[in-house]
This record gives C-alpha cells, structure tokens and sequence, in this order.
C-alpha cells in the first residue's frame, strides 16, 4: 500500500504544471560521503554567510540570526580577535557562528575564503548571503589603494562582494529560496532628500573609470577626481544597481532572491569611524534630537534579520525600507523616546513597517547595470556559472537530450562560417579533421548494424510500412485555375455589350405590355356597362312595383 500511495504521488505531481518546480531541483539518488557529517555539523540549520559580523549593523544582524534557533552563521571578518571578543561579550552560540578570515581589501583573500567556505560546508547548500560589509572615509583628501591597486571604498563595498557573489552563486543554488541581500543606502538613491539634496551626488556618468580599468591612478568609477564620501555614494548605486540586475539576470533561471535594504541612519556606527572627531560627537546628537532620523545599530541590525528571516522578504528585485521619517518623529517625542524612533530618508519604523521602496531612474537604468555587470566582471576575474534552466520533468526528453547532445556538437563543427570580405579557403584543423571522419565511422558502423536492427524488429512487430505511409494522400493534385486579369478597356466594352442588350430586350417586351394595357381597359369597359345596365333595369322595375 505505501508503494502504491508513492507511485500515486508520483504520478500526481509529474501531472501537474507544479513538476517543473519539483524537477527544477531534483537529482538522482547518490551516494553523498559527508551527508552525515553535514547534518551533524548543521542539523536543520540554514546557512547564512554574513560580511562585516564584527562590528555595528553586522554584528547585531548576527545576534539576532543566532537569537532565532534557526541558523548557522559563517562570518566573514577581517580581524579575527576582534570577532572572538565579540562573540564571548555578546554570548554568541559558538556552536552555530563561525568566523573565518576575509578581507575585503584584497580579492585574492575573498577567493580564499569561498574556498574554504566550500570545504566547511560540506555540500550543504547557502541559504543566505548578506553583504554588508563596507567603509566610509568622506574626509580623505586623497585616495588608498587596495591590495589589487584599486580605490580601497569601491573594492571593499563593492567589488569585493561582487565577486564573493559569482563564487557561491551555485551554492545559493542549489538551495531552495535562496537570498543574496545588499545593504544599500539612501545616499546611493537620489530620489530622496538624502540621495539628492545633498552633494556629491551618486552618479557614474559612463564608467569612464571602470572601462580604463579602475587601477592607479584611476580612483572615482566615473573617471573624475576622488571625492571620499561620492566614492562611498557611488558604491552604494552599484550595489543596488547590482541586486536588480542580477535580479533580471538570474532569479527565474535560478529561484535566488536577490534585493537590496536600507536599515537607516545609524549615527553611532563604527561606519564614521573615518569623520572628524567633533563629527562623531555632534552628528548622532542631531540625528536623534534634532531630525529624529536616528536608528539605533540594535533596530537596524533587527532590519537586516528580517529581510533574511521574514516570509515576505523573499520577493526578488526589491529595495526594501521601514516606513516612517523625520515626519514621525520630532521634537518632544524624539526626546522621549530618546532618539530611537522612525528614521529618516525611509528608516521607518518597526518589524510590520516594511515596504517595497521606490527606486530611482539610476537605480533602475538598465543599460548602465549591463555595462556596470561587464565592467566589474573584467576588473575582479570574476567567472559566472552557466544558466540552469527549468526543463521538463518527461525522462523521455531527458534521456533523449542526453544522447543528441553529442550529435548536436559534432553537427556544429561541420557548419562552416560565412562573411561579406573575401577570405581565403582555411584549412581544417586536426580536431575538426578527427571529428568529422569519427563521425562518419561511426554513422556508417551504427547505420549497417544498429539501423538495420532496429529495422528488421520493426518489421517484425509492426509490419510492413503501408502503402499510403509510402505514397502519402491519394486526393487527387488539383491544377490551380488560373485567374485572367482583364483590362480596363475590355470591361469597359462589355458594359457597353451588356447595355445594348438590356435595350432590346426592353423594346422587344414594350408592345406586350401595350396590348395587355388595352385588353385591361377594354375588359374594365364592358364590365362596367353591363353593371350600369343591371343597376337601370333593376330600378326601373322597382318603379312599376304597386305599394302595399
């Protein structure tokens, strides 16, 4: 009976337009060596990999991912005593947090990293990858270079994880919704008073930087002179212009959720540990008495958790915000409330105050995330896996893809290219040389042995072939009627044929009609005299007649 149920579930699912999701994801069954160590190691866990875990808005993302039992966190520091001492002061579960070694400031460190990530998760799949770190110097006169030569805010907020991103992307696939999330930022959206009221601006113009290669002496992404804090802006834009587009390019093909968040202003972060000393006193002061803009590193750490916990977040191409801004909150209730109340620039409020925000044109300018997505591809070595696209659940078209393919690829070699400019006649490499005289072997040894088979057993089962199979339709083969366009002039004398005719056919029947017209009249004339003579004698008679 539970075969039979099986078998009916089977059946049931491949029936149903839900078994391209199923076989989206489905394997045969293999025999898996660190099966058993995995589930030891993460139970079931999800699998969440975390930059920037150590300090402000990633090290409170982490106690929360930890607080809700349902996670195991990998984090990606690049001070590992600094993250050992954070653990043991917030009581981290060491159990469930791991912290490996990564520094954003060189690529060759973030390879390093996915690899072993890649040995220390043992074949489980990544169910989240949160890209949060980053760095803020606005008040640098002059830029600092990365390991790889390249200006230190771009690499390390976003090039660094662009390519962290094209290392795991087949991790991430392989578990079922997956999410990639970007911390964004209001200054990285002009749309708002904080993105494009104040200046500088995000803009990156044409890439001019990039396209030269992005290396010293090149240090702004738009080819201009350095500016610390549009640097900042400019990677933020990329990031988001990133999660969209990687969006568009991967989330149907994959089921990866990619999106990007902005927790607010967190005026306390280690985020300004670059500004003037008189800054990091006053401005988190400002923010919380003054805009009421301010967000506490335990509220947006709060945020972040939820765009990777909460079932809603799970929607893709998405810019997620809090609702809420300095309308909410001035003054005296910022007083009360000591400054931890709705942000501004969309910080918003509370865990059911999230909403989809509004993106700007930059944001959303899709040829520009093309050339950014080249760009940053050229610059890091980074290698995207090929696209997995959902096929049909029928084995049938599986097994039978699986044999053409070989066929598909020898077919191609012997295609030759063509071209307008005259070339001379190339020779055949050895490959193609090799290729095609393998194939006509080969098609000629199955052709005489396993087409022959296959034709007698046909024969055999089936019969001989029909005759109408051989011949085809017996309907006879009509010759098309040809159609004889006249001319103008030839209408022309037919009307005037046909006019004529009408003529005399209207003469020839006009004495007709004449003799009928004198026969009526001559018949109304006798009958109304013999009335006028019946009508006289009757009262003439009447006339003798006596009286009573």
């Amino acid at each position: 009976m539970r075969a039979l149920s099986g078998l009916s579930l089977w059946i049931t699912i491949l029936g149903t337009t839900n078994a391209f999701q199923f076989m989206q994801g489905w394997k045969l069954p293999t025999y898996d060596p660190n099966a058993k160590a995995a589930e030891e190691r993460f139970g079931d866990k999800k699998l969440v990999v975390l930059t920037g875990a150590s300090s402000g808005l990633g090290r409170k993302a982490a106690q929360a991912l930890l607080l809700s039992g349902e996670y195991h966190v990998v984090g990606a520091v690049r001070d590992m005593d600094k993250m050992e001492a954070v653990m043991e002061v917030d009581g981290f579960d060491t159990d469930n947090f791991t912290p490996m070694y990564c520094e954003m400031n060189s690529f060759d460190s973030v390879r390093k990293f996915c690899d072993q990530l890649d040995e220390f998760r043992l074949g489980k799949p990544i169910d989240r990858l949160l890209c949060n770190a980053g760095v803020y110097q606005p008040s640098l006169p002059y830029p600092k270079w990365s390991v790889d030569n390249h200006e230190q805010t771009m690499q390390i907020n976003f090039l660094s994880h662009f390519l962290m991103i094209s290392r795991l992307l087949p991790a991430l696939r392989d578990a079922p919704n997956a999410r990639v999330i970007m911390v964004g930022s209001v200054t990285g959206n002009d749309n708002t008073v904080g993105g494009g009221g104040v200046y500088p601006i995000a803009d990156l113009h044409e890439l001019e930087g990039f396209a030269q290669g992005f290396t010293n002496p090149i240090s702004m992404i738009d080819g201009y002179d350095f500016i610390g804090a549009k640097a900042y802006k400019d990677s933020k834009l990329c990031l988001m212009m990133m999660a969209n587009y990687l969006h568009t390019k991967y989330h149907k093909l994959t089921g990866i959720s990619f999106s990007s968040m902005y927790p607010g202003c967190i005026a306390e972060s280690p985020l300004f540990r670059e500004k003037r000393a008189w800054f990091r006193q006053y401005f988190p002061v400002f923010m919380k008495f003054i805009t009421g803009g301010f967000v506490g590193e335990h509220e947006a750490g709060q945020r972040l958790f939820q765009t990777a916990h909460d079932p809603r977040c799970a929607k893709s191409g998405v810019y997620w915000g809090w609702n809420g801004g300095p309308r909410e909150g001035r003054g005296k209730r910022a007083l009360e409330q000591n400054g931890q109340i709705s942000g501004g620039g969309g910080a918003g409020g509370g865990w059911d105050s999230i909403f989809e925000n509004d993106q700007s044109a930059k944001v959303l300018d899709v040829d520009r995330a093309t050339l950014l997505f080249h760009y940053a591809t050229k610059i890091t070595g980074a290698e995207w896996p090929e696209l997995k696209a959902v096929t049909s659940p029928c084995p049938t078209l599986n097994v039978v893809g699986a044999v053409t393919k070989g066929m598909v690829r020898r077919e191609e070699l012997k295609r030759v290219k063509h071209s307008q400019a005259k070339e001379e006649k190339k020779k055949k490499s050895l490959r193609r040389k090799l290729v095609l005289g393998v194939d006509r072997v080969v098609t000629f040894a199955l052709k005489n042995t396993v087409g022959r088979v296959a034709k007698l057993l046909g024969k055999r089962v089936l019969g001989e072939i029909p005759e109408t199979a051989k011949q085809g339709s017996f309907h006879e083969t009509q010759t098309p009627t040809e159609i004889k366009v006249e001319t103008v002039d030839s209408v022309l004398e037919q009307l005037d044929r046909n006019q004529a005719l009408l003529n005399e056919q209207i003469e020839e029947a006009q004495p007709s009609v004449v003799f009928n017209d004198a026969e009526d009249e001559k018949l109304f004339e006798q009958i109304y005299v013999k009335t006028s003579v019946e009508n006289q004698n009757a009262t003439s008679t009447s006339s003798l007649t006596p009286s009573a």
